[in-house]
């Protein structure tokens, strides 16, 4: 059975990262706004990955001067869909 949740980031150009899980496996990740072609190649990328594997990839990148980005975003909506 699929779980959907929607998170909204903090400090980034998304504004919304909508996700499916199926477990603890990635079947769907959708974001709002930010840098399209990044993020859809980050979608791509992730699908059918665990989520816990992600997280541990993504966790803690900046972008730029900020001390968040998407992909850290990202393993923060990961977390808490897992929690959830």
């Amino acid at each position: 059975m699929s779980k959907k949740f929607t998170f909204y980031p903090q400090g980034v150009c998304s504004m919304m990262i909508e996700l499916e899980l199926e477990g603890d496996v990635i079947k769907d990740v959708i974001f709002t706004g930010g840098c399209n072609g990044n993020l859809s190649g980050i979608s791509k990328l992730i699908k059918g990955m665990k989520a816990e594997d992600v997280i541990e990839r993504l966790e803690g990148t900046t972008c730029g001067f900020k001390n968040t980005s998407c992909p850290d975003q990202l393993s923060k909506a990961l977390r808490e869909a897992l929690a959830s």
